[in-house]
């Protein structure tokens, strides 16, 4: 059972007391990423995330780490396109020394220009690292072309041209813009009581900054839904002329190719498809699961166990305030890259064509929430669940509730989604390929 309570400066905390556990996971969840970011500030949530790390007014980037870790702990982060997410996990006792260390970075990071020279090099080396890595080439290259135009579609840690852009006085600002206390959630679960928690952040709380929670694009297609109600802190963009080229009423797919000398070719196959508030979203769920998430999903029987021709094939699903992907990944020969896309078509066709049987539902509905209940076992899983429900809802839906939407998915429901969202205007191919030309490609996922 969770516990959420809204201080009077709108800063919230939830908690799930899990008193069987010897630790504590703690989170600070702030509600920005890199689709909050202009063209010029392409990096900057991701830049802030390395920089609180670097040190403070108190302690140094090394007394950081080596008070976390020497209480047997440890401290990381990460940044995505709509969230940021400080977090850290220690033995129950150590939780008020975690908390000040959080804190501590927090409220009184110092932004050194040392630092931020540093570590911007260390970010162009970490991106650098990146590009040596066709599997992130291909997924860098997907996001451009599922959202092109958008800030949906640009690399998560930005550009050479716009980290050397972002001094001391940019990453100040958007930190003080965007990190404010009614943009910020702060999560525990384990060994601790809801109380305990609210009593230790009560000193810190009073100096979080005030003001709103920050505004980004909407992706276009929601503008493409008549009366459809925005999502809390959107806002409408006319589209650019890249939309008018190529956004969603494109009559067949986009293809896109980064010609690089690899052993393989990887693909990947990503499908716009509906945003975390649409009730389509349970059903694309247990779809994502049947197509391509496990061993026993169709694709990784087809290709691979029956065919042999791919090592890697899976699918995931991502759900957004405004929009949403299902994508189709696979390593395969250069040679064997037009029957493994013709496979997968017939697979997304299979789907479009005929409900699934009720015995193959069955199958993933249990799959999915039996690794639904699995992660929330761990003090830390259960504090991603906690945090990203905030973030991405305002409020915690009960888990209960999740499993029984889940649940009651049938098999024309699956079908529906399939028809809604399998069409080759919604289909976006990208590739990372020896091969120099790949025309054509488009024709074989005409669905």
């Amino acid at each position: 059972m969770s516990d959420l309570t809204r201080l009077p400066n709108a800063l919230t905390i939830a908690t799930v007391a899990m008193p069987h556990m010897a630790s504590v996971s703690f989170g600070v969840w702030v509600g920005v990423g890199s689709r909050y970011e202009t063209d010029a500030q392409a990096g900057a949530s991701h830049f802030i995330e390395h920089l609180l790390f670097k040190g403070t007014r108190h302690r140094s980037a090394r007394q950081i780490s080596e008070e976390v870790e020497g209480m047997g702990g440890y401290l990381n982060a990460y940044t995505s396109e709509d969230h940021t997410c400080f977090h850290a996990k220690a033995r129950a006792d150590g939780f008020p020394a975690l908390l000040d260390v959080l804190m501590d970075m927090f409220l009184d990071s110092r932004f050194a220009p040392a630092d931020i020279a540093k570590e911007r090099a260390v970010i162009k080396e970490e991106r650098a690292s990146y590009r040596d890595q066709p599997q992130h080439i291909v997924q860098d290259l997907l996001n451009e072309t599922l959202w092109p135009g958008h800030p949906m579609g640009r690399a998560i840690e930005g550009t050479p041209r716009s980290l050397d852009g972002l001094n001391r006085t940019r990453l100040v600002d958007f930190f003080q813009t965007n990190y404010v206390a009614a943009n910020t959630f702060i999560v525990a679960t384990g060994n601790i009581t809801h109380a305990q928690v609210v009593k230790a952040i009560a000193p810190y709380a009073k100096r979080f900054p005030t003001g709103p929670r920050p505004q980004c694009e909407l992706v276009r297609e929601l503008c493409d839904v008549g009366g459809a109600a925005l999502p809390r802190g959107f806002r409408i963009v006319r589209p650019t002329k890249a939309d008018q080229q190529v956004g969603p009423t494109k009559p067949s797919p986009r293809v896109r190719l980064h010609t690089k000398a690899t052993e393989q070719t990887q693909l990947a196959l990503g499908i716009r498809t509906a945003s975390r508030h649409d009730e389509r979203r349970f059903a694309l769920r247990l779809l994502n699961a049947l197509l391509g998430e496990c061993m026993s999903s169709r694709l990784f029987q087809s290709l691979r166990e029956d065919r042999g021709i791919a090592y890697d094939v899976h699918s995931s699903a991502s759900f957004f305030a405004d929009c949403g992907d299902l994508s189709i990944y696979a390593g395969v020969d250069d040679d064997k890259l037009e029957k493994v896309l013709r496979l997968i078509a017939t697979e997304l066709r299979r789907l479009t064509a005929k409900p699934p049987s009720l015995g193959e539902v069955r199958r993933v509905r249990d799959y999915v929430i039996g690794q639904f209940d699995l992660a929330l076992e761990g003090t830390e899983p259960h504090m991603t669940w906690l945090g990203e429900q905030l973030v991405g809802h305002g409020e915690i839906i009960p888990a209960a509730l999740t499993r029984e939407r889940l649940a009651a998915v049938t098999p024309a429901q699956i079908r529906a989604a399939a028809r809604d969202f399998f069409r080759p205007e919604r289909l976006n191919l990208a590739l990372v390929s020896p091969l120099k030309r790949v025309g054509g490609l488009g024709s074989l996922l005409r669905l």
